[in-house]
C-alpha cells in the first residue's frame, strides 16, 4: 500500500488555503494496482489519516503486509494504530533528507555513498553496508551518522520482502505520476471553490486511472505475492469427477 499526499488550494471563509489531497494506491494478490482511495481534509495530522484509513478498512480493506510513504509522523502513527503492518520509509525523500546534511559540494558525495546500500544482493549485505557507510560519514557530518542510525530499519524494511518486489516497494514512486498529474489538472483551476470540486476532479481522475490498472499487465509478479498471502492458493481439478 503506497500512501502520499499533495496540496492545491481552495477557498474557506473568504481566505484563499491550502489543503492536503491523500491517495491510496495499493497491489492485490493479482499484482494489480488498484486505487483504493482518496480525500481532501485541512492538514496532514494524525486524526485525518487515521480516519483515513479506517475508512478504507470499513470498505473491505485487508492483509495489508507493507506501506510505503514518507517519514510524516502522523501516517507512522494511524498505519501502526489502524493497519499494523510493516513501514516503509520512502527510500527518495530520505535520501533528500541525507544529501541537505552533507551541503551543497557534497551532496553527489553523499549520495554516492548511501547508493552503494541499495545495489546489495541481499538484505544482511545492504545492512553492513548501511553501518560501514553511517560510520565512514559519521566524523565529517554527525548529525547525518544520527539520522542514519535511526532510519536504518525503516528505509531498509522492503528488504524483508520478496526480492523481485524491491524495485517496486522502496519508494513512493508508484504515486509520483499520479501527483503530477493532479498538480497539472488542478493547476488548470487553480483556485478551487471548495472541498467538494477538488473531490469530484480529482475523485475522476483516480477513477480513469484504476480503470486503465485494470487493463494494464501485472505491476508485480505472483510468484512473491502468493508467499505474502494469508491463504494458500486452491488447485482445481482441469476436469470435473
Amino acid at each position: 500500500l503506497w500512501i502520499d499526499a499533495t496540496y492545491v488550494k481552495t477557498r474557506e471563509a473568504g481566505r484563499i488555503v491550502s489543503v492536503a489531497v491523500i491517495i491510496a494506491v495499493g497491489v492485490n494478490t493479482e499484482g494489480q494496482r488498484e486505487v483504493l482511495g482518496m480525500k481532501v481534509g485541512a492538514s496532514e495530522a494524525e486524526p485525518f489519516w487515521t480516519d483515513f484509513l479506517r475508512s478504507l478498512n470499513r470498505r473491505g480493506l485487508r492483509g495489508v503486509k507493507l506501506v510505503i510513504s514518507d517519514s510524516h509522523e502522523g501516517i507512522k502513527a494511524a498505519v501502526s494504530k489502524v493497519l499494523k503492518a510493516t513501514w516503509q520509509r520512502c527510500r527518495v525523500h530520505f535520501m533528500r533528507n541525507a544529501q541537505a546534511h552533507g551541503g551543497k559540494t557534497q551532496r553527489r558525495m553523499v549520495a554516492a555513498a548511501i547508493g552503494t546500500v541499495f545495489v546489495q544482493d541481499t538484505a544482511e549485505a545492504a545492512r553492513a553496508q548501511w553501518r560501514t557507510v553511517a560510520d565512514q560519514l559519521r566524523e565529517r557530518f554527525p548529525k547525518l551518522g544520527a539520522l542514519m542510525d535511526d532510519a536504518e530499519h525503516d528505509v531498509l524494511a522492503f528488504m524483508t520482502f520478496p526480492k523481485a518486489h524491491w524495485p517496486q516497494t522502496d519508494s513512493t514512486n508508484p504515486l509520483e505520476r499520479l501527483n503530477a498529474d493532479i498538480k497539472r489538472r488542478t493547476h488548470v483551476v487553480g483556485i478551487f471553490p471548495n472541498d467538494g470540486a477538488i473531490t469530484r476532479l480529482v475523485g475522476a481522475m483516480m477513477l480513469e486511472q484504476n480503470d486503465e490498472g485494470s487493463l494494464n499487465r501485472r505491476y508485480m509478479q505472483l510468484e512473491g505475492l502468493q508467499s505474502l498471502c494469508d491463504t494458500a492458493p486452491a488447485r482445481l481439478s482441469a476436469v470435473a469427477r
